[in-house]
């Protein structure tokens, strides 16, 4: 069996999952069964090989509707018999009483006791009801990691969270319309999960554009670093220009001290020179060129 789910145990949990989240029971003619409703044609093959091959269940097509909000045909597979009774009980969502079957919610410990079982139902919730997106690989942004699994009911949405916490795995669980949404939006837990479903293709993908996405962002803030002191040797040149230009227009520049003068002079010599540029031509420190300027600018402000 292909995706690691080997065993009969690891199958059955991965089956309940599955229908815990794109499925429904049905009943006919006193046997219980259910349908499956997918977008994806290969999710139907592969539910319908994993139910042939190792559990002699055949699935049938109950038929194939459009989606206009997601353009999308939308496949339902079923299969009623007694097969499926048996089946649904051994998956832990019907119960046989005394007072006949009847539904069960939540996840069963007997489906997830072993590790195996624990990400094979990972496996099954994520193939019926989940998804999983993260920013394109052109943004900026260090947010917009999403990954959620959509249940039927809040009572299995809560204990799917509680499967996660012992992987140490904190999911937040809200309900939206008639369902019940457990959610992650950290990329460290998405890249969790993915590890504990063992589906090794789809972390080394993430964790790739993850570390695309941090040197991607580490440049852009060097960049915004640099265009950001950029502006500020700029606005302080300006500034420093329109106070020695008011200070010639008054008094002049002759009027200075030695020291002050000599400031001034480098300045308009270069405009776009930086502060420590100015120090370094001049062989001063760069607060002893700071203390000159402001001594500039107060004079000016001063002639206002």
């Amino acid at each position: 069996m292909d995706n690691g789910i080997e065993r009969e145990c690891c199958v059955l949990a991965f089956l309940s999952a599955c229908i815990r989240t794109s499925g429904s029971i049905i009943s006919k003619n006193g046997n219980f069964g259910f349908e499956i409703v997918t977008e994806n044609e290969r999710t139907a093959e592969f539910l319908s090989d994993m139910l042939d091959n190792r559990l002699g269940i055949s699935l049938s097509r109950a038929g194939v509707e459009f989606d206009k909000f997601t353009g999308r045909d939308k496949l339902t597979i079923a299969c009623v018999d007694n097969k499926t009774t048996e089946l649904l009980k051994q998956l832990k969502i019907i119960r046989c009483s005394s007072d006949g079957y009847s539904l069960t919610f939540g996840i069963d410990d007997e489906l997830v006791r072993k590790e195996c079982c624990v990400a094979s139902y990972l496996k099954g919730a994520f193939l019926g009801g989940g998804s999983c997106t993260i920013p394109d690989e052109n943004s900026y942004s260090r947010t917009g990691y999403h990954f959620e699994v959509v249940f039927s009911n809040k009572i299995t949405a809560g204990d799917f969270c509680d499967l996660l916490c012992s992987l140490d795995v904190l999911a937040k669980l809200v309900a939206r319309k008639e369902s019940a949404v457990v959610y992650v939006k950290s990329k460290e837990v998405i890249s969790d999960l993915l590890n504990a479903m063992s589906v090794e293709n789809c972390l080394q993908k993430l964790n790739r554009l993850v570390e695309l996405k941090d040197k991607t962002n580490n440049v852009n803030r060097a960049s915004n670093c640099s265009a950001s002191n950029i502006d500020k040797t700029v606005t302080a040149s300006v500034n420093q220009i329109s106070a020695i230009e008011t200070i010639r227009q008054t008094i002049g520049l002759k009027n200075l001290t030695p020291i002050l003068f000599e400031v001034a002079e480098a300045r308009l010599a270069d405009p776009n020179a930086s502060m420590q540029e100015l120090a370094d031509r001049l062989e001063i420190t760069k607060s002893c060129i700071n203390h000159r300027m402001r001594k500039i600018i107060q004079i000016a402000n001063q002639l206002l």
